[in-house]
């Protein structure tokens, strides 16, 4: 039996199997955190948590992957713990992008977007959605998408190419996009990006920057996976010509040189798997956190030795990332065994952070006390 099929079985047993909270609390016993952080759970029985959303009055709205559904989430009594859920919606296709904006829901499934109106009013028992963009294409390889509302008040989401690395046969694949809320003004912003499942504005610059999931089968350590920042139309970062910014591909270079491309702003180790990310902009934690940036690393599937599945922290100095470091990690024990799978960051508006994880089928809360 292969690694991929070994990993896959005991992810399965996982979600299966760590159900009750004294499996929680054996788990969270295994994480580490900096002095003065606390882990807890902040929301169960969200099988296969995806990303993260929250509206004005404090619901936290939870996409998944492979289960279809999508969550609402909320603590109503304020003690850190939400005590109401909600499935919002159910046999969707891969809805793994959540976005809420004036009383809607935005949820992005594989090939189109939906529109949850007054959702905030109907938890119980949400209207049918409006589809408002249905031309998304329906692959399912690096078919979910991330969903993000811009500091334009636009919705940003991104298409990855339907495969590890090939030559792409339509426009719209390995893009980053954005619309209007009503679909209106679909436009590409930038190519190149094999399968971007994250990204966030950096606070003082508003410069988007978005992760991105390097090609596999090169090997355990190449190519690097990548933080990019877009800055202008029809930038393209490479796929499926250069990987990582160094690594021109041998099958499809076709005489190109990674010079022609942009360079990725941050390179992390291949198979890391970056996936949500935020800024941090709270009060809450000590000022060095300020304005950095907190990255989901959900892990490796492929490599020999895994590595992966933590919270790192990417540091940044006059707008420009200068060095990473681990920031919560344990649930990949040293013998190899995998707890669980960070997916999405969210910051709450008291400056603790919420974090998925879809294979433990959870939503963390990490916060700080002197």
């Amino acid at each position: 039996m292969n690694f991929i099929k070994v990993l896959s079985l005991s992810l399965l047993a996982i979600s299966n199997s760590f159900a009750t909270s004294d499996d929680h609390n054996d788990i969270l016993k295994q994480l580490q955190l900096p002095v003065g952080f606390s882990i807890s759970i902040y929301a169960d029985n969200v099988p296969n948590a995806r990303t993260l959303a929250i509206s004005e009055n404090g619901v936290v709205y939870i996409g998944t992957r492979q289960q279809g559904s999508v969550y609402a989430v909320k603590d109503s009594n304020g003690d850190g713990v939400a005590d109401k859920r909600y499935v919002i919606a159910k046999d969707l296709y891969m809805p793994n992008g959540v976005a809420y904006k004036n009383g809607d829901l935005f949820v992005a499934e594989t090939n189109r977007i939906l529109r949850f109106k007054h959702i905030e009013h109907h938890l119980g028992s949400p209207f049918k959605p409006e589809v408002i963009y249905d031309k998304l294409p329906s692959d399912k390889h690096h078919g979910w998408k991330y969903l993000r509302f811009g500091p334009d008040d636009k919705l940003y989401t991104a298409v990855g190419a339907p495969c590890n690395v090939c030559k792409l046969e339509k426009d719209i694949y390995s893009s980053l996009v954005r619309l209007n809320t009503d679909g209106s003004e679909f436009e590409v912003l930038a190519r190149g990006i094999r399968n971007s499942v994250g990204f966030d504005w950096q606070p003082k610059t508003k410069s988007l920057f978005f992760t991105d999931n390097g090609r596999d089968h090169l090997g355990d350590n190449i190519p690097p996976d990548e933080l990019n920042k877009w800055t202008e139309q029809n930038q393209h970062f490479g796929f499926p010509y250069c990987h990582g910014g160094i690594i021109a591909d041998l099958e499809f270079a076709e005489g190109k040189k990674c010079s022609q491309f942009t360079a990725p702003e941050w390179k992390f180790k291949a198979h890391m798997a970056p996936l949500g990310m935020r800024f941090y902009t709270g009060k809450q934690f000590p000022k060095r956190f300020v304005n950095q940036l907190f990255v989901a690393q959900h892990g490796s599937w492929n490599r020999s030795k895994p590595h992966g599945y933590r919270i790192a922290l990417l540091k940044f100095k006059q707008g420009q990332p200068v060095s990473e470091q681990a920031f919560i990690t344990g649930w990949l024990t040293a013998e190899g065994k995998v707890l669980g799978r960070p997916t999405d960051i969210l910051q709450m508006p008291d400056g603790s952070l919420l974090i998925a994880d879809d294979t433990l089928g959870v939503v963390y809360r990490v916060e700080y006390k002197k």
